[in-house]
């Protein structure tokens, strides 16, 4: 099994050519909806043990790499009144060069017979619209996809080998089955592909670091998991 690891919400830098579009936006582009605190520096914990590694440098409010065309959130509020022309620009400048190169490299190694894990990192803010989110680890999986489940339950065990105080939830808080570059990727790969998004408790981040124990906790348990 190789590990492509990836994190779709790095970053939340906006290109000098669209920065007018965010004049006071500052605030939001550095909260949870500009991009997942503490998601690049696990996965550059974890990337040395991936076959190959991807991240998107670019902010998610200028184009959602996570969400399929067409999707009402594909374009944040900043961009959604651009004309047609420039969102395709965009497309084409950002969206497409990032999944596209994911594609393929997933498309090569299982036509040499490989069967891919795709490890998608995130993170999500503990409280929502003040809803308190239960939970310190989701594992977003296809419930339909015996060995996405199979994955996620030896994940978890060996999570919690680890850190037995772990909470730890399966499609929580987000679907593993909704819209997603992981739900694409499915019906793009529908053998060989195995599909699951990481989501880490932003209480774990500070500074946009996460803690080091809980770090090293997560690679132990995903290098135990890949055997």
């Amino acid at each position: 099994m190789k590990l492509i690891l990836t994190c779709e919400h790095a970053f939340n830098t906006i290109p000098q050519e669209y920065q007018a579009l965010f004049i006071n936006a500052q605030e939001i582009l550095e909260s949870h909806r500009g991009y997942d605190p503490g998601a690049f520096d696990l996965f550059n914990e974890l990337k040395d043990l991936a076959y190959f590694s991807f991240f998107y440098e670019t902010g998610r409010l200028l184009v959602e790499v996570n969400r399929s065309k067409g999707h009402s959130n594909l374009f944040s509020e900043f961009t959604k009144k651009l004309s047609e022309t420039s969102k395709t620009k965009l497309l084409d400048q950002y969206y497409f060069p990032y999944r596209d190169s994911l594609e393929k490299q997933i498309s090569n190694l299982i036509g040499k017979g490989e069967t891919v894990l795709h490890f998608s990192v995130h993170t999500f803010t503990p409280n929502l619209n003040e809803e308190i989110r239960n939970t310190d680890i989701g594992l977003l999986y296809d419930p339909a996809r015996s060995a996405e489940k199979e994955f996620c339950i030896n994940f978890k065990r060996n999570l919690k080998d680890q850190n037995p105080e772990l909470k730890i939830r399966f499609n929580y808080p987000y679907l593993g089955k909704a819209d997603g570059f992981t739900t694409y990727l499915r019906k793009r790969f529908p053998e060989n592909y195995i599909g699951i998004e990481l989501e880490m408790n932003q209480k774990f981040v500070n500074n946009n670091k996460m803690k080091s124990a809980f770090k090293q906790q997560t690679f132990i348990a995903l290098k135990a998991s890949l055997k």
